[in-house]
Order: structure tokens, then C-alpha cells, then sequence
């Protein structure tokens, strides 16, 4: 069932647990989240980023994507994460996303809010969600500084000036493969979720610690997104099935597993399990 944030973002806030973003750039990736959401009876929200089309562009995922949601016996959100410009949001909003996340918090506030306003009022009125970002997640390789961090006041402001319908928030997470344990500012999380009421996400999942995602959602995040946890899964398989000299098939048969199974871990810390 092909749904928007709304339909599974709000529940998730008022009953504290938190849906899984998985970014998918192949239909190997696909077939393994779509199957464990469904044996898990999970909400899910599979997506891709625009960083991630040179391995799986958009014109050539989508279509799969969208159809696997509409036939999938749980909700499904398409979402279009981390766009980067106007112009590839507008396209995945036209292939059929139903739902697409502005990132313009590397660049002007003012201009990062412009953007997010605009494209929350052409989303809206296809149907679509709109996730936007105020701070700025970094890269897990570099050092990111507490002034680069989201605050309450940045974050009620950004959410009246756009209607966006999530927020990702920066509270010290990283994209990508941490080099040091991250040092989450719980604190400002709980500051962020008293001044608003619309749902937050993390972003930079992979590679925290269970309790790092157990008190984050305890504390109002209702979004995760995952896609590196995945990618290292696939990967160990694919070199244990080339280690053991499998077949082309059957590497990608124990990659499929290894990544459902992946994806059924998260569902299960996030709390999501039987909320479909």
C-alpha cells in the first residue's frame, strides 16, 4: 500500500516507537526490505538519495519502487531523500514519489526555508510528504561542531515558516561509517521535541549503538534512516559466498537474506513490529 509520511510518521510520534527509512538503489535491496517489513507486519519507508543515483538512477529505480509499494500488504512510503536541488525533488515527485526530503541545510537558512516552502506547496498538492533539514548532519569522516547542531528555536521557526511534514534534526549523528563512537545530544533532542509537534527524524543511523536509537525514539524521534548497515551486510555476504564459491544466483540469493535480515533487526529496535 503506497501511503505518504503522514499516514505512518504520526502514529509512530504519538505512540513512541519509530518507522525505518531504507535506502534501496537495486531491486535486491528492495525485495529484501519490502519482505521483512511484510513478515513483520511493519510500516516501512524505502527510498533513495540523490547521492545514490550514479549506482541506481531515478527514472530506472522508480518505477519498481512504486510498484513493489502498491502491491506490498503493509503501508509503503517512496521517499525521495536527501535531494539536493529543486529540480530532482520535482522529478521524483512526478515519477510518483510520494513523499521527498529538501536538504538545504549546507546552504542560507533563508534560502534553505524558500525551498523547502515552495516544494511543500507543489508536494501537497500531489498528495506527497515533504521532510526538510535544519542544521547540518555531516559526514562520518569528518568532525562535526555543536554549533552546526539543530536548535529548538531554529527548529520551530523553520517548521511554521515551511509546513514541512518531518524535520531531520542534527543532534550528532554522521552519514556514513562512523570512525568514532558518536556523542548524541540527548538533551537537545528533548529541547527540539518540547518546542515542536512535528515528527523528527535521525538521519546518520547506521553504526549507532541499540541504546542510541532505543533513547533517541524514547525521546521523539519517529523516523531512521538506514542505508549503510545494509550495504555492509550485503557485502559480507557476497565475499563469505565467494569465499565458499557460490554462483553468481546464489551470491545474490545470500545477499537478498542477509539484508532482509538486517532490515528485520532494525524493525524490531525501532519498535514497528505489528504496526501495520
Amino acid at each position: 500500500m503506497l501511503v505518504n509520511l503522514n499516514t505512518v510518521l504520526k502514529k509512530a510520534q504519538a505512540e513512541h516507537y519509530a518507522v525505518g527509512l531504507f535506502n534501496t538503489i537495486d531491486t535486491d535491496m528492495l525485495e529484501a526490505a519490502i519482505a521483512a517489513a511484510e513478515g513483520m507486519r511493519s510500516p516501512i519507508i524505502i527510498g533513495t538519495a540523490e547521492v545514490l543515483l550514479p549506482y541506481g538512477e531515478l527514472k530506472l529505480i522508480a518505477p519498481s519502487v512504486i510498484a513493489a509499494a502498491r502491491r506490498a500488504s503493509v503501508p509503503v512510503v517512496v521517499h525521495y531523500d536527501h535531494g539536493l536541488t529543486f529540480d530532482r525533488c520535482i522529478e521524483a515527485l512526478q515519477l510518483g514519489f510520494s513523499s521527498i526530503m529538501f536538504d538545504g541545510s549546507a546552504g542560507a537558512a533563508n534560502e534553505n526555508m524558500q525551498n523547502t516552502r515552495e516544494l511543500v506547496k507543489i508536494a501537497h498538492a500531489m498528495g506527497a510528504s515533504v521532510e526538510g533539514e535544519i542544521g547540518h548532519v555531516g559526514d562520518a569522516s569528518a568532525t562535526d561542531s555543536a554549533d552546526q547542531y539543530t536548535t529548538p528555536d531554529e527548529a520551530r521557526r523553520f517548521i511554521a515558516e515551511t509546513g514541512v511534514d518531518a524535520l531531520a534534526v542534527a543532534i550528532g549523528t554522521a552519514h556514513g561509517a562512523y570512525k568514532t563512537k558518536p556523542k548524541l545530544d540527548i538533551l537537545r533532542l528533548q529541547q527540539i521535541r518540547s518546542a515542536v509537534d512535528t515528527p523528527l527524524v535521525l538521519h546518520g543511523g547506521s553504526g549507532l549503538s541499540d541504546d542510541d536509537f532505543r533513547n533517541t525514539i524514547r525521546e521523539g524521534i519517529a523516523k531512521v534512516n538506514i542505508f549503510t548497515d545494509l550495504c555492509l551486510a550485503g557485502s559480507a555476504a557476497m565475499q563469505d559466498g565467494l569465499a565458499r564459491g557460490l554462483s553468481y544466483l546464489d551470491l545474490r540469493t545470500a545477499k537478498v537474506d542477509a539484508i532482509r535480515a538486517a532490515v528485520r533487526q532494525k524493525i524490531a529496535l525501532f519498535g514497528s513490529a505489528g504496526q501495520a
